[in-house]
């Protein structure tokens, strides 16, 4: 227990009589005692306490005076030694930090104590602003990996262009050879999981990005071969692909608080609207510079130097990391799950209705996601009449609003949670953005006969559904940190599903109708469905232990 001490009159100097007027707060605890706050004082602890520890005085900071006013509770509730008053150590550590005032009025409690030399970790961490933390390495190795997976999965939305003109490609054989990347993806969404709550997420993320990026180099060989060769290439990059997000997932439950989630998730995910982005502006000018197989080697080359780097910084746990801090250690620890999961209960998991709505919703989100993902390109070619390198262009513009929404709603969610909004709301409000925007600007396309508008239906569309990493996308964790990994690899096999179902289906809808409209429409109808499910069925709560 923390407390204040007993009463002390001020002197006309501003301070305690016979004590400094600047003031000083107790460090860490040592022995099982915490620290008594003591105004000009060396830090005491509540069993050396004596009535000479001054109460905090009237010209104290503001902060102060409101934390003593706080404190102050019935009689019958205060020690009977010396006038302690008992301050909850549950209190969230960044409103203590702010009741406290420890941003520049205090001395700064992260350097060691006067008496006993020693450093409070959580202190340490929040008062070193200069200091770079070892979780934002894995949070940005964890980005660039996104980016070279979405950099490899759509430079076959461009290069399909020239792919089928020069191998002769029908509309359904092009979404035959789109499809095929979700056969593999979604055989390793489950596995991947648990093997990444089993075995780690490093290794699990580490071979699944090696994998797909050999997989990419070898996609010209495999099409210079035949069909069957191809479609097998793409699906053996769907399989490395398909562990990358629960591993992630699972990875980001051990390194990251709970109060950082929404914005590390936002900023990871975003890491695959940038590598959208840059594959889709960077394929058209190497397709016309040296010809759509250099695509390939230099994107999956690419993926080889990241897995080099991988090995050599990353961890799967704090526990585990070498370089890490003893203080960052202590203070991510006190709000991530640690320990591996040694069984999985299937059972307990598949009879919650939180896990089934994100299982219906992300199958909900996914169909339109991927459409757009896929068929962008072909769209403008088509539709709009725009050439290759239009194409490229004006695809891009979706993905970069993408990646600034899904880091404004990240930050958007963690800011209201710390202002005591739930969690609960806050998933539910941002995965309704996530649906309902998307939804309304898909239907405007049948309605615009313009480039301009219809980049600016897609812009908008793309950028609210960014607002589902806040939502859906983070809820796992929320649900069950020890099970992030499965939930994802469980919630995202419906999604790939909807993917393999939905790019399939858009060739045949084209094929046999040539209707853009059809193929929006079922795509709105999916989110309208999701947000039902959704808001009657999720919660941010802690379901599994």
């Amino acid at each position: 227990m923390l407390g204040l001490t007993g009463a002390h009159a001020p002197s006309r100097t501003g301070g305690p009589r016979g004590v400094p007027a600047r003031s000083r707060v107790g460090r860490a605890p040592i022995a099982g005692r915490w620290p008594c706050m003591r105004l000009g004082h060396a830090p005491t602890y509540l069993r050396d306490a004596d009535p000479s520890c001054p109460q905090v005085p009237e010209f104290a900071p503001i902060a102060w005076r409101r934390r003593r006013n706080h404190l102050k509770t019935p009689a019958s509730s205060k020690s009977q030694d010396d006038g302690v008053y008992p301050l909850p150590l549950s209190e969230p550590l960044a409103s203590l930090r702010q009741s406290l005032d420890l941003d520049g009025s205090l001395e700064d409690p992260g350097t060691p104590s006067a008496a006993t030399g020693t450093v409070n970790p959580i202190h340490a961490v929040l008062t070193q602003p200069g200091a770079w933390r070892r979780r934002w390495t894995i949070v940005s190795l964890c980005f660039v990996a996104f980016m070279l997976c979405n950099m490899d999965r759509v430079n076959m939305s461009i290069a399909i262009l020239p792919m089928a003109e020069q191998y002769g490609w029908s509309s359904m054989t092009t979404g035959l050879v789109q499809s095929s990347f979700f056969w593999g993806y979604l055989l390793t969404q489950v596995a991947g999981g648990v093997w990444a709550d089993k075995y780690g997420g490093k290794l699990v993320l580490g071979l699944g990005v090696l994998w797909w990026s050999l997989a990419t180099a070898l996609t010209p060989v495999a099409a210079h071969m035949g069909l069957p060769a191809l479609l097998l290439a793409r699906a053996c990059m769907g399989v490395g692909e398909g562990v990358a997000m629960p591993a992630m997932n699972t990875l980001l439950s051990r390194w990251v608080p709970v109060a950082e989630r929404s914005r590390s998730l936002a900023l990871v995910y975003s890491g695959m609207y940038t590598g959208s982005v840059l594959g889709l502006a960077a394929t058209p000018h190497l397709i016309h510079t040296v010809g759509w197989p250099t695509v390939f080697y230099a994107f999956g080359l690419l993926g080889v130097v990241w897995a080099v780097v991988w090995r050599a910084r990353a961890a799967s746990s704090p526990g585990q990391d070498p370089f890490i801090s003893d203080a960052e250690r202590e203070f991510i620890s006190g709000g991530v799950a640690e320990q591996r999961v040694a069984g999985i209960p299937w059972r307990r998991l598949l009879s919650e209705r939180s896990v089934w709505a994100l299982i219906v919703c992300h199958f909900c989100h996914n169909w339109g996601t991927f459409i757009l993902l896929t068929w962008m390109p072909s769209y403008y070619n088509q539709v709009l009449g725009l050439d290759l390198r239009a194409s490229g262009f004006f695809s891009v513009l979706p993905w970069i609003t993408m990646a600034i929404s899904a880091n404004i709603g990240g930050w958007l969610a963690d800011t209201l949670i710390a202002r005591g909004v739930s969690v609960t709301t806050v998933r539910k409000v941002m995965q309704t953005i996530g649906f309902l925007g998307p939804a309304f600007f898909l239907t405007q396309l049948g309605r615009v006969h313009t480039v301009r508008g219809a980049v600016a239906c897609m812009m908008a569309s793309q950028g609210l559904d960014a607002f589902s990493q806040s939502g859906l996308y983070s809820n796992h964790a929320d649900i069950g940190p020890r099970y992030a990994g499965v939930l994802l690899g469980l919630s995202n096999t419906a999604g790939v599903l909807a993917g393999v179902l939905g790019t399939a289906a858009t060739g045949a809808i084209l094929q046999s109708t040539g209707s853009w409209d059809q193929v929006w429409g079922v795509a709105v109808g999916l989110y309208l469905i999701g947000t039902v499910v959704w808001n009657l069925a999720s919660t941010g709560e802690r379901v599994f232990d």
